[in-house]
C-alpha cells in the first residue's frame, strides 16, 4: 500500500491532467480553426442580391408634413398726402372695410407765383396784393378689409406722403409647414387642398388656397417633423434627402374653424392617385421624378442596367410609366448601395 500510494497515485494524477491540458489545447486551436473555416465557406454567409417582379397595383401620392398655424401678417397704410393731421376718424380696434375713413389731413396749397415785373392797374402786382394760400382736407383710408391694428397719428401732426400711419390685420390664419427635399418633389403639381388636424383641437378640415413656395425673408419656415439633422464632424445634414429646402406649403384657414396662431397642426396632402399601375419599390429605382434606372435580372442570373419612366410614388413604390413590362424581375436594391450581409437584417434604401 505503501508504494500504492506514493508511486501509483501521483502518476495517475500526472496523467489526469496532462490528458486535460491536451483536451483544452485542441479545442482552444484545432476546433476553432475548423469552425472558421467552416464558416467561410458556408454558402449561407453569402447573400445574393434580392430579386423582385413588377407588379400592377394601386398607388396614393399622399405626404405627411408637421407645422403650424400663424396669423397673417397686418397690411401697413401710407398717408397719401403731405400736410396737418385734422380729424381722426378711426380707433385702434375698429373693424374696417376697404375705403373706411382712418383720418383727414389738412394740405396747404401755395399760390401760383406771380411776375415781379411792373403790372397794370387792376393786377395783383399793381395794385401791391397777392394772393393768398389756400388748403384742401384729403381722407386716408383703409386699403384693406380687416381689423385696425394700429393708428399712429395724432390731430394736428405732420405726416409726409408714403409715410406709414396705421397698421390693418386680416384676422385669417394660415398653416404652414417645411418641405424636405423628397418632399418637394413629390409635390411639384400640388392640389389646391389639404387635410389639416390640430391635435386637441376640432376635428379634421380642409385647408384651401394650397401652395408651395419659398417663404418671406427673414420668416420662420415653420417647425415640425422632417429634419435629419446634422452630422455632428461635417455640420452638414445626416441624411440630404430630409434636409429641409427652404421651401414650405401654405393653406389658409376656413372661417369658424376655431384654431390660434401658435398651434402644431398635422398636414395631409393627397398629390395624385393611380390604381392597376406597374410598381417597383423604389429601393429598385435610381432616380424617382420622370425618369430613372433599374437593373433588370435575367434567367441566367446577370443584371442590365434599364432605363425607364416614372409616374406616381407614395414613398414605398413607384409607378412605372415606360420600360418595362408585368412580371420582369429586378434587383430590389439599386447596386452599391449599402446593404447588411446578414439574410435577416433590414437592407438600405435605393435612393
Amino acid at each position: 500500500m505503501g508504494v500504492v500510494r506514493t508511486v501509483v497515485f501521483p502518476a495517475l494524477r500526472l496523467v489526469v491532467w496532462a490528458l486535460i491540458a491536451i483536451a483544452l489545447l485542441w479545442i482552444a486551436f484545432v476546433r476553432t480553426g475548423e469552425r472558421d473555416a467552416g464558416a467561410a465557406a458556408s454558402p449561407s454567409a453569402v447573400v445574393d442580391p434580392p430579386a423582385t417582379a413588377i407588379v400592377r397595383g394601386d398607388v396614393v401620392n399622399t405626404v405627411d408634413l408637421q407645422g403650424t398655424i400663424a396669423a397673417d401678417p397686418a397690411t401697413t397704410v401710407k398717408a397719401t398726402a403731405a400736410g396737418q393731421v385734422g380729424r381722426v376718424r378711426a380707433e385702434v380696434g375698429q373693424a374696417v372695410e376697404k375705403g373706411t375713413p382712418l383720418f383727414t389731413v389738412v394740405v396747404t396749397v401755395e399760390p401760383p407765383a406771380t411776375s415781379t415785373a411792373t403790372g397794370t392797374a387792376g393786377d395783383p402786382a399793381a395794385t401791391g396784393g397777392a394772393p393768398a394760400a389756400t388748403t384742401k382736407t384729403v381722407t386716408v383710408t383703409s386699403t384693406v378689409a380687416g381689423t385696425l391694428a394700429t393708428l399712429d397719428v395724432l390731430a394736428g401732426q405732420d405726416v409726409t406722403v408714403g409715410q406709414a400711419v396705421a397698421t390693418v390685420s386680416p384676422g385669417t390664419l394660415t398653416v404652414s409647414a417645411p418641405l424636405t427635399q423628397a418632399q418637394q418633389y413629390r409635390l411639384l403639381t400640388p392640389p389646391t387642398s389639404a387635410q389639416v388636424t390640430v391635435p386637441g383641437g376640432p376635428g379634421t378640415f380642409e385647408c384651401t388656397g394650397l401652395r408651395t413656395g419659398t417663404p418671406p425673408a427673414g420668416g420662420e419656415s415653420g417647425s415640425g417633423g422632417g429634419g435629419g439633422g446634422t452630422d455632428p464632424y461635417t455640420g452638414m445634414p445626416a441624411d440630404p434627402s430630409s434636409a429641409m429646402t427652404g421651401a414650405n406649403v401654405t393653406c389658409a384657414v376656413p372661417d369658424g374653424v376655431q384654431v390660434f396662431a401658435g398651434l402644431s397642426a398635422a398636414v395631409e396632402v393627397t398629390a395624385g392617385q393611380a390604381s392597376g399601375v406597374l410598381l417597383a419599390p423604389v429601393t429598385a429605382v435610381r432616380g424617382t421624378v420622370g425618369t430613372g434606372t433599374v437593373w433588370t435580372v435575367a434567367e441566367d442570373g446577370s443584371t442590365t442596367e434599364t432605363p425607364v419612366t416614372l409616374g406616381l410614388t407614395d414613398g414605398e413604390n413607384v409607378e412605372i410609366t415606360g420600360g418595362l413590362d408585368e412580371g420582369r424581375q429586378v434587383l430590389q436594391f439599386v447596386p452599391g448601395t449599402d446593404t447588411p450581409t446578414d439574410p435577416g437584417g433590414m437592407y438600405g434604401m435605393g435612393y
